[in-house]
């Protein structure tokens, strides 16, 4: 299907820059075992051992539970032929994993919990960066990395010390500390490439750690130009003051997620000695939070692309693992509502802008009708107009630092979102997160053991075996 919108421009174009910098075709999407009786002995003996990974690229689609891979399955299908194709990810899921938390009231994680099980493989309480439920801290893959001579990386398009990110380099008791979590990147400069957004946390209001990282020899870049110029193999890339914007709305000199991983993996690939990359598609969970459907296949677009980019480079590289996951389900997002047998992708695909970017312009104080007609591409039934502007006028009435504001501010982005969630027949549960499993795919040395239904500590586990054999051989 060839989509004449927003969305697929942008999935094109960093494909296409993906390709380019990588220096290689797209790969064609084979089996397994096909791909594993293709390499020669010689291939195997240029990379030395390829029964564990010297490399380790760790994917995170943040909220992408289930529904979502399934529903990005209908949202690329080609409505023109009878069976669904299958979608970047399909012929390389290898099993699923248990999300739950250790939290003394909650039995459904957050991301800070499910990272820290990712990272660290401890099962800990919501909230807790890189400490176990006594708040002490544990080791991480990423330090472990380090400790065994191999560069490192993070690339989030959150604020880089959001969970996720944050649960690899650093350690402290609660989440929201993330002054404090810059702080630590800093002072233990354990992370070689650091991208995403974010940049606030190393400003003025935080001891202007942006300059500190540059006298420690990083190169500190802003814009998606300055990314590809950079020079050096350490980088501290901030393209945003807080979150990154969702692809479908993001300025043109933003790098993509494919970009940024891409820029890391060239930095991280000169050492010998191998790396550990973590990277994650942020704001699949932040748009489902806010149950706007067209920021969550935008997103899902965008972690599809770094998918397919990396699994491009570890056919290049055959001692290269990529496991790509979730760290929970957001929003209870379902593929049909209201007793209807049918989910409508279409009116998604011709979105020009997110619920999340029409609430954004509404609430800063932009034309209601206008900024509708720019989201939508066209005007919407004046009955749904009548209701967004009704909301938008009691949100202005709300000053921002008011504890109403929020709920107000998602009641204006529900009543926005109603038609595209009404139009796709999309369902919503939760503005919060659900217990499903997660799935689990991935390629490459090692895969064997991240196969079949896992606790989401044993990613970590996993990858702390194979470097604790890695010393044994050394």
């Amino acid at each position: 299907m060839t989509f004449k919108n927003q969305l697929s421009k942008v999935t094109l174009a960093s494909t296409l820059i993906a390709s380019s910098l990588l220096g290689a075709v797209q790969p064609s999407f084979a089996s397994i075992s096909d791909q594993n009786e293709a390499q020669s002995q010689d291939t195997v003996a240029a990379y030395g051992n390829t029964k564990n990974p010297k490399n380790v690229i760790f994917m995170v689609g943040d909220g992408m539970g289930p529904s979502f891979n399934t529903a990005y399955r209908y949202f690329k299908d080609n409505p023109d032929t009878k069976e669904m194709e299958s979608t970047v990810f399909d012929d390389y899921i290898i099993g699923t994993q248990r999300t739950y938390s250790d939290d003394p009231e909650d039995n459904v994680t957050d991301s800070a919990a499910a990272g820290t099980a990712l990272s660290t493989g401890h099962k800990t309480y919501n909230g807790a960066i890189g400490v176990d439920t006594q708040k002490q801290s544990l080791e991480t893959v990423l330090e472990r990395a380090k400790k065994v001579g191999k560069s490192t990386g993070l690339v989030s398009t959150a604020e880089v010390t959001d969970a996720t990110p944050a649960v690899y380099a650093s350690h402290v008791d609660d989440r929201d500390k993330k002054n404090e979590i810059a702080q630590q990147y800093y002072d233990n400069q354990n992370v070689d490439v650091i991208l995403g957004g974010g940049a606030k946390y190393f400003g003025s209001e935080n001891n202007n750690l942006n300059q500190k990282f540059k006298k420690a020899g990083y190169d500190v870049v802003t814009s998606k130009d300055a990314l590809s110029q950079a020079k050096g193999n350490k980088v501290l890339g901030l393209f945003s003051d807080k979150n990154m914007p969702l692809q479908i709305d993001a300025p043109q000199d933003d790098p993509s997620l494919t970009e940024m991983q891409d820029a890391a993996l060239k930095r991280l690939s000169q050492n010998d000695k191998g790396f550990f990359l973590m990277v994650e598609g942020a704001s699949i969970d932040k748009a489902a939070h806010a149950n706007d459907v067209t920021g969550v296949m935008s997103e899902m677009d965008g972690f599809a692309s770094a998918f397919d980019s990396a699994m491009a480079y570890a056919k290049q590289h055959p001692d290269t693992l990529v496991v790509a996951t979730a760290d929970h389900s957001t929003g209870g997002f379902s593929i049909g509502k209201d007793d209807k047998y049918k989910w409508d992708p279409k009116p998604i695909q011709n979105m020009k802008h997110s619920g999340q970017w029409m609430t954004d312009q509404i609430a800063n104080g932009k034309d209601v009708s206008e900024t509708i007609n720019a989201g939508y591409g066209s005007a919407l039934p004046a009955k749904t107009m009548k209701a967004i502007e009704k909301e938008a006028k009691k949100l202005s009435k709300i000053n921002k630092e008011d504890e109403k504001y929020d709920a107000q501010r998602q009641k204006l982005q529900d009543a926005i979102q109603k038609s595209i969630n009404d139009q796709s027949l999309t369902g919503w549960t939760s503005y919060g997160h659900t217990g499903v499993d997660a799935n689990t795919y991935g390629y490459g040395p090692g895969l064997d053991a991240f196969r079949g239904n896992i606790e989401n500590t044993d990613n970590a586990k996993n990858i702390f075996d194979f470097y604790n054999q890695e010393g044994q051989k050394q």
